[in-house]
């Protein structure tokens, strides 16, 4: 009897538990469906959205109208019908095909030149930071990134007159300098989430820190190479101050400048202007979304030390 007894609540506990955990999972899945909107911040989100998004279908709304209809005074109706003379005019008022090559060039040469620049300088710091020496080099990088270029216009166009450097060259050369501390201080951040283990590993096997870096650190660092090449993406694209005081020559100048300097010819010709500004705009908006994702995850990995 005794042992009958002791086997009743025995046979009968395996339901009772499997009651009990089909009954917590059905609860935890009504509270997961359950889970109340964050109206402030969805609100907040699409306020945001609108300020972005109203002003590029303002721009490309009137970019695609004739004249007459660009000066209607409604920004906000639809073009009837589309007309794409504006492009055409603002192709040949700036001179679109060389202002944009040379806009390209220094800005492909900026991003490169600052994605092995800082991803380099980040490896020795990071790797020697016990030193003072590049502990003392990293903190005077960041001590960089408080210093604008207008405070340091005057003696820059000096310094690039004198050498010979007053030019895309020069202007390349100066965008990439002004990128190094920000994109130090993200690459830095990163590296320290690479555990060393596998540097170890990889001297263990003979290799050496090149080809430890370029093998092995480079192509883990690929996240942040795309944040970093977006930001010297955008920073060198839509810079206006750095090549209209550095560049001597007009007829190499980059196109946010070309565009400010033939604004006076179609300053009532919104549709003209508007359709300039969607053409200086496109290579932006199409780089940001085809690596948004390559940057969100760079950013995210960077700000967790592993």
């Amino acid at each position: 009897m005794t042992q009958a007894a002791a086997r009743i609540p025995v046979a009968d506990a395996q339901p009772t538990t499997r009651a009990m955990t089909t009954d917590v999972a059905r609860r935890r899945k009504g509270r997961v469906g359950q889970e109340r909107a964050n109206w402030s911040t969805t609100i907040l989100l699409v306020l945001a959205s609108l300020t972005v998004l109203v002003p590029l279908y303002v721009t490309i709304s009137m970019s695609l109208k004739s004249t007459s209809q660009a000066v209607d005074g409604n920004a906000f109706s639809l073009p009837a019908p589309i007309d794409f003379s504006g492009y055409a005019a603002a192709w040949e008022l700036t001179n679109f095909p060389v202002a944009f090559t040379i806009s390209i060039l220094i800005t492909a040469a900026s991003v490169i030149g600052t994605i092995l620049l800082a991803a380099l300088a980040s490896y020795a710091i990071a790797r020697n930071w016990e030193h003072r020496f590049f502990r003392y080099s990293f903190f005077y990088l960041l001590a960089a990134m408080f210093l604008p270029f207008p405070v340091v216009a005057l003696p820059q166009i000096q310094l690039t007159g004198l050498t010979g450097l007053a030019n895309p060259v020069g202007v390349t050369i100066l965008h990439i300098m002004f990128q190094l501390s920000f994109s130090i201080l993200l690459f830095t951040a990163f590296l320290r989430s690479i555990p060393l283990e596998l540097e170890e590993s990889a001297r263990i096997d003979g290799a050496t820190t090149g080809q430890t870096f370029w093998r092995l650190i480079f192509p883990l660092l690929a996240p942040m190479s795309a944040t970093v090449g977006i930001f010297a993406f955008l920073a060198s694209w839509n810079d206006f101050m750095m090549p209209s005081l550095i560049i001597a020559d007009s007829s190499q100048q980059t196109l946010p400048v070309v565009q400010q300097i033939f604004q006076t010819q179609f300053s009532n010709n919104y549709n003209v202007s508007f359709a300039s500004y969607l053409m200086a705009m496109a290579p932006a908006i199409i780089a940001y979304l085809f690596t948004q994702r390559w940057v969100m995850e760079g950013v995210t990995q960077g700000a967790v030390k592993g």
